[in-house]
């Protein structure tokens, strides 16, 4: 009888988790360059009961059965697809259509220098010239950090990423592109590692300046999914209840009946 409780309960943690990645791309639909998260869900590896040192077998070892614990998170995975561009004007706003990230170094409290990627495209530029992030982080051109000359009177970005200030070519952007996105860790809520065994290949993707991506996220299906995860909640919860109330009359009403 008690198989059920675990089970149940195995359902809440799992449909908690759910409802932690849906709130967090809710909290982010505005976030430019953010991607959208997903979940998929999957039954646990049925652990086999052993009868084991029993004499009337010779001490072999018996399957005495198969016990089900219920379900579990099986992977959280991005969604990569591209999200709508939004016109800002921006002079260094800057938006990626097709495959491709920015390419950023971020230099963490410990002093140490991550090369992360980014579709974020919302920088600035510093008073000495730096281009960066919404975070400071420095952008990264095909020669390194990009440094324009803020007294420049036009700056403008050709679709494939060259520089130009006021007629001059400074730099080209670094837009890097991978074989298998499975191989890039989440850092932060817009940016990504890649992890050993990432495979890089020429990005497609075009830069369009005075754009910027927006957030892939469907709020509307969000909240459809999120009203489906609390039914979900919920019925495991009754699953317990029930559960709960067959326990109290077995040992308080059928046990007093029998002694």
């Amino acid at each position: 009888m008690l198989r059920g409780l675990y089970t149940a309960w195995t359902g809440m943690v799992n449909e908690q988790k759910r409802l932690d990645v849906i709130s967090n791309n809710m909290a982010n639909a505005d976030s430019v360059g953010y991607k959208d998260e997903r979940v998929t869900s999957q039954a646990f590896d049925q652990v086999l009961s052993i009868k084991i040192r029993d004499g009337s077998q010779a001490y072999h070892n018996e399957a005495i059965g198969h016990l089900s614990l219920g379900v579990k998170i099986g992977e959280v995975y991005t969604d990569y697809s591209q999200g709508s561009l939004r016109q800002t004007h921006g002079t260094y706003d800057m938006a990626l259509s097709g495959r491709g990230f920015f390419t950023v170094n971020v230099v963490d409290k410990a002093g140490n220098t991550h090369t992360c990627y980014t579709r974020n495209g919302q920088f600035t530029l510093t008073k000495d010239g730096l281009l960066v992030d919404s975070e400071g982080n420095a952008v990264q051109g095909e020669g390194g950090d990009i440094v324009i000359d803020p007294s420049s009177r036009s700056v403008s970005i050709s679709r494939t990423g060259q520089i130009f200030a006021d007629g001059q070519l400074i730099d080209t952007l670094k837009i890097t592109d991978f074989e298998d996105y499975d191989y890039l860790s989440k850092y932060g809520d817009t940016m990504y590692e890649a992890l050993s065994g990432a495979a890089e290949r020429d990005a497609s993707a075009e830069i369009l300046q005075g754009y910027t991506e927006q957030s892939n996220v469907q709020v509307v299906k969000e909240m459809v999914d999120m009203i489906t995860v609390t039914r979900a909640y919920e019925a495991n919860q009754k699953v317990i209840r029930s559960y709960d109330s067959m326990l109290d009359r077995a040992v308080n009403q059928v046990g007093r009946l029998g002694s």
